[in-house]
């Protein structure tokens, strides 16, 4: 078929033989579900890292909670728990506590998680920090901490979870769409989520220099990612997210929660449903071909003119 006529006629994949092993199934809890997933989520215990945490363990998923905060996350695992004993969901919460600006906890986590699981479908990588001051004032370590956790230690924990990534794509079924088909086409990958910001895309307002910088560079590891471990079947994301209510933001919305909103081609910031939702959908076999994204969680706020 010469080029142009491909170009009008691009042939639609429909059979059986052309997917993969397997029968095609569209029902929403195949498509969207994550129920047996094992999950890792850094900053799990707390803000966005622990609205998307709910939401796994609320759709059935085994999710572990790291954090520098013990307590935090012994918490947050129990608060978790006590709300999947409510359902039939089948989800569950553990607490494994670290410091992830470290690269030798950055590696007891993942011989750690090793030790209890087999393999790892899904690396969400949310650990941040933020610094603001001046620009006349703005201080050398506040490069070196955030610059080292929002990016460096990304990808020193990803690295050392890779091995068990792989497994998780390495799945094989002969009945279904699932896993490697016999061609060796990983039909539903093993998946890395990152929690990068729209700072990181836009200046932002605020003199938070090294931290809009971090999250740019984040971005950018994560599409470098999805071209080195795609062929390895792991997708590698990003959800650039605006204003969520958090720790981080709290003094922010405090001061400027209703300028923020009015601000928003939505009028309001995001909700827990909003940062769950987008990971669970990149989690899923809906969002199995999705890699090198960068997709802005933000209600369109990225997009207002400043002038």
């Amino acid at each position: 078929m010469s080029f142009e006529l491909f170009a009008l006629n691009p042939p639609i994949l429909t059979t059986q033989s052309q997917v993969g092993k397997g029968a095609i199934i569209m029902d929403v809890n195949t498509l969207f579900g994550i129920k047996g997933k094992v999950v890792l989520i850094t900053g799990g215990a707390k803000g966005i890292g622990r609205m998307i945490a709910e939401g796994f363990v609320r759709n059935g998923a085994k999710v572990y909670i790291s954090s520098r905060d013990a307590a935090a996350c012994e918490t947050a695992a129990l608060e978790l728990n006590a709300l999947a004993s409510k359902t039939s969901s089948g989800g569950s919460a553990v607490a494994l506590p670290a410091d992830l600006s470290s690269a030798e906890e950055c590696t007891r986590v993942a011989q750690e998680l090793s030790k209890r699981e087999q393999k790892l479908h899904v690396l969400i990588n949310n650990s941040g920090a933020t610094w603001g001051a001046a620009y006349d004032e703005y201080p050398d370590n506040a490069w070196t901490k955030l610059l080292t956790l929002n990016l460096h230690r990304v990808f020193t924990l990803t690295q050392a979870l890779t091995p068990l990534l792989e497994k998780a794509a390495k799945k094989t079924s002969s009945s279904s769409s699932e896993g490697r088909s016999d061609d060796g086409v990983v039909i539903d990958p093993a998946r890395v989520i990152h929690i990068g910001s729209i700072d990181g895309i836009r200046v932002p307002l605020l003199p938070t220099y090294a931290y809009s910088a971090s999250k740019a560079g984040l971005h950018h590891l994560s599409r470098h990612m999805a071209v080195e471990l795609g062929p390895r079947g792991i997708t590698s994301n990003t959800l650039a997210c605006g204003p969520f209510p958090s720790k981080m933001m709290a003094a922010t919305l405090r001061d400027f929660g209703e300028d923020i909103k009015a601000a928003n081609p939505l009028g309001r910031i995001g909700t827990p449903e909003d940062a769950a939702g987008a990971c669970l959908f990149l989690a899923s076999r809906a969002g199995a071909f999705v890699n090198g994204a960068t997709v802005t969680l933000d209600g369109g706020v990225a997009l207002v003119s400043k002038i």
